[in-house]
């Protein structure tokens, strides 16, 4: 990437970030407590995307438990809002997040030694499928039901005084931090580290004759994107204001990759824009049993056959044609 082309990227980046500020500020105002509640949960599964594609769209791994580490962030946060609410809510989230970290560590050095490709996968779904089990068995942690009562924090910092029960504070509060990881990651992806990952991807084999250490590149995004799914999924508990199993069962694991497959993963916003459209088909659907999942169903069917950019690589094979018809007509025309 040129110096020019970064400047447009970081420039277009900024511009993405102040619109979503804006047009998810203003979001609150013009609808209904449903509608709030189903965009909290849509900027939280932008992170859980995102983190995602860190790991599939720009280095290549296929992990089918990334729902251990979103639901290691919601259980640590939940559990010392629940026994221990007199911790401070910031401090809890940063840790949160650094447990999901430390967790994807720990699987990563067991995993990424002895398997690859979809064994690896494999071994992250077992990994995930253990720690559901811990948790059902876990009195602490409410077994089967879960932690109910997960309150919205009140955060002090010093003569700061933020209640985030009132209103649509915490709202904001989930929009603004998910902005700033998402602003995270795209600086992870597009910096030097993004690149040394884009070329493990491509070939591997040529990456660590040319001296890049691809295992510790691998394991150190795994880890990253361990951490920055904890840290979002440490944002549902307040919101839901529950936290149960489900979200450490292997079908929250799908998630991400529905919404980075449906919105491409050779994008960065792809996982977004996937989160976008599937949270809308959800919202329409929501009155029809199980008519989500056919229509989800139908529409990978349509990217996996005839889209397999996703609508990202639609979208961005339309503009670079656009481009060549008028770089055509513009030497026709000379």
């Amino acid at each position: 990437m040129t110096p020019e082309q970064a400047r447009a990227e970081l420039l277009r980046m900024i511009a993405v970030l102040c619109a979503a500020l804006v047009a998810g500020a203003l979001f609150p105002q013009v609808a209904h407590r449903g509608l709030v509640f189903i965009a909290g949960v849509f900027w939280i599964n932008v992170v859980f995307g995102m983190s995602f594609n860190l790991l599939f769209g720009t280095s290549g791994i296929l992990s089918f438990g990334q729902a251990m580490f979103y639901a290691t962030g919601a259980y640590l946060l939940g559990a010392a809002t629940v026994h221990l609410p007199e911790l401070p809510f910031l401090l809890v989230w940063l840790v949160a997040g650094l447990a999901g970290g430390l967790l994807a560590l720990l699987v990563g050095v067991v995993a990424l030694r002895r398997a690859e490709g979809v064994y690896f996968a494999v071994l992250t779904l077992a990994f995930a499928a253990l720690l559901n089990i811990v948790i059902t068995k876990s009195t602490v942690l409410g077994r089967n039901d879960g932690l109910a009562g997960v309150r919205r924090p009140l955060i002090e910092l010093g003569p700061i005084r933020l209640d985030l029960a009132s209103g649509d504070s915490y709202y904001y509060f989930v929009m603004i931090a998910c902005i700033a990881m998402v602003a995270v990651l795209w600086f992870l992806s597009y910096g030097r580290f993004g690149r040394t990952l884009r070329a493990i991807k491509q070939d591997p084999q040529r990456a660590a004759f040319l001296g890049i250490p691809v295992q510790r590149h691998r394991l150190l995004a795994f880890v990253v994107s361990g951490a920055m799914t904890a840290w979002a999924g440490a944002l549902i508990g307040p919101w839901s204001q529950i936290v149960t199993p489900e979200l450490a069962h292997w079908t929250n694991s799908t998630n991400p990759i529905l919404y980075t497959l449906l919105g491409g993963s050779g994008s960065f916003w792809g996982a977004g824009l996937g989160a976008a459209i599937l949270a809308a088909v959800f919202y329409v659907t929501r009155t029809m049993v199980g008519v989500a999942d056919i229509v989800t169903g139908a529409m990978l069917l349509a990217v996996v056959l005839a889209l397999p950019g996703g609508v990202m690589g639609l979208i961005m094979s339309r503009r670079e044609r656009e481009a060549a018809s008028g770089t055509s007509r513009g030497a026709g025309h000379g």
